[in-house]
């Protein structure tokens, strides 16, 4: 079982500096054609002070920018076990390309169903830029399979 005297444990802060080039990546990967997201004068005349990130680009700072000891080796869960559960986002202010983002994380929940045979990894990222705005918090749930 997972040790719960672990809620509400917060992991390292970090910082991300976002780039264009990633922003310009990340569209493209999952998809995106508005030109807001590729061309800086298209993200201007729309009213951006720079190339916007695109949704759920919030993720991509975590694994720029791990925690020195995350949520999974600090409970000592063996990676063989983990599910990725669900994941979530809430968006405060906008990202943007030359922004640094310091990104502090929390297990906020630990729990278990099925007699212990899953638990669940409950943590939260919250992002804010450079000018101390909350800009977004990603909610990840990870499964871990016991038995």
């Amino acid at each position: 079982m997972l040790d719960k005297s672990f809620i509400g444990h917060e992991l390292s802060v970090r910082y991300a500096d976002v780039e264009a080039g990633q922003l310009r990546f990340f569209a493209k990967a999952t998809g995106e054609t508005n030109p807001i997201y590729f061309d800086l004068e298209a993200a201007k005349t729309a009213g951006h002070e720079s190339l916007p990130a695109p949704p759920t680009f919030q993720f991509s700072l975590e694994l720029l920018a791990p925690a020195e000891k995350d949520s999974l080796s600090l409970l000592g869960v063996d990676i063989g076990k983990v599910l990725h559960g669900e994941q979530s986002f809430k968006y405060f202010n906008q990202i943007y390309a030359g922004d640094r983002i310091k990104l502090s994380s929390k297990i906020v929940d630990i729990y278990d169903k099925k007699g212990g045979a899953l638990e669940f990894i409950v943590a939260e990222t919250t992002a804010t830029n450079q000018h101390g705005e909350k800009v977004g918090v990603t909610r990840a749930v990870t499964v871990v399979r016991n038995g």
